[in-house]
């Protein structure tokens, strides 16, 4: 949207003695201030461009066909007065802001990935996407939804990470919402969440496979709530059990948080510990990437002496020797999903919110024996 700036001049009183030419000066900047300070009306640039206010109306609105040459001299009216369209009485009387926010804890990695999916979808119907970051904070996730805010856009697509069930369920809106993540949220509200089970599993029984009999599940949690550390390492259990393998709760390593320098310390202090392992799965990409450098400072090598497998597949896990292992989180389906929700509901869509679980798939790579 555009933004509005007022600039005001002050004239001091001229000093005795001072050079007629800078009253001058004064007169031009007071004249500029003047002439910007006048709002240019629509009827200004029908009457510069010789034609109706209507006409004017119908080219700046693209409701109506207008031919070339009145086009053109319209818009060079335009371009000459300064004349600026008031977006918001538009949007009020439209009834739309032609914009969709899309609210995450950060711009990095996954989301950034996430969010190039997402916006040619939502630019396909004519509207701009809007990117905001809460950090994961369950206070600015609600600022997110308050009636100020949503005011501003058609429709909202928000990655819960620090927002409960309780506090979701406060939330009553007409507006467009879809909740993205891998938390539980109310039945009343759009959701879309990636199959985090279904995937760690996936990961976790490759590396049985091929050979690894301790396989660290790092970044995985054991909170009672549904969330991306607790399902994935639901997954973990589920292969290791299918295995006939002990899924030792001591293989369950936090990290401080979720970024590579969290995650190789973390590591690095499993590695001191002596906890004997041949496997790692990462719960995320990020967390891979921190593992990695842990194991290759401590003299171990990948994948001869640990497999490893991340969460995410993300761009940069392909060229990060020996390559990634990684869960595929399906940006293009979660992003199809998510935005074909909200699309509906900005349609006048009035049932009942669907909840959609994306599926996953493993890219293998050089990180497990006998990937790339």
């Amino acid at each position: 949207m555009p933004s509005y700036f007022l600039s005001i001049y002050c004239a001091l009183p001229r000093r005795r003695g001072q050079a007629s030419g800078s009253d001058e000066r004064t007169l031009d900047w007071q004249n500029l201030a003047g002439r910007r300070m006048r709002m240019v009306r629509m009827a200004d640039v029908a009457r510069a461009a010789g034609v109706s206010v209507m006409t004017v109306s119908n080219v700046l609105n693209e409701r109506l066909p207008v031919n070339e040459p009145t086009r053109a001299r319209v818009m060079a009216a335009v371009e000459a007065l300064g004349y600026e369209v008031n977006l918001t009485a538009r949007h009020l009387r439209a009834g739309r802001t032609d914009t969709v926010a899309f609210v995450v804890p950060s711009f990095h990695d996954y989301f950034g990935e996430l969010a190039d999916q997402v916006a040619p979808l939502i630019e396909a119907e004519g509207r701009h996407l809007v990117l905001e970051r809460t950090s994961a904070d369950a206070e600015q996730e609600m600022e997110a939804l308050s009636v100020a805010r949503l005011q501003m856009y058609d429709g909202v697509l928000l990655s819960v990470a620090g927002l409960d069930l309780e506090q979701l369920g406060r939330v009553r809106t007409a507006k467009p919402i879809v909740l993205l993540g891998e938390r539980d949220v109310p039945d009343h509200l759009n959701h879309v969440r990636l199959a985090n089970e279904s995937g760690a599993r996936l990961a976790t029984a490759h590396m049985i496979e091929r050979g690894s009999r301790r396989i660290l599940a790092l970044g995985c949690s054991f909170d009672a709530a549904h969330m991306m550390t607790t399902d994935r390492r639901a997954g973990w259990e589920h292969a290791c059990r299918e295995a006939g393998l002990a899924a030792d709760p001591a293989y369950v390593v936090p990290v401080s948080d979720y970024t590579s320098l969290g995650a190789r310390e973390a590591m690095l202090e499993v590695i001191a510990s002596g906890l004997p392992f041949d496997g790692v799965f990462a719960v995320t990409d990020i967390v891979a990437l921190g593992a990695l450098s842990a194991l290759a400072d401590s003299g171990l090598r990948v994948p001869v002496d640990v497999q490893l497998a991340g969460f995410d597949n993300l761009d940069m896990s392909r060229f990060i020797p020996p390559g990634i292992t990684s869960v595929d989180a399906n940006h293009e389906g979660v992003a199809e999903a998510a935005v074909g929700l909200l699309h509906r509901q900005m349609s006048g869509w009035t049932g009942p919110a669907e909840h959609v679980v994306a599926p996953v798939r493993l890219v293998v790579r050089g990180s497990t024996r006998g990937g790339a």
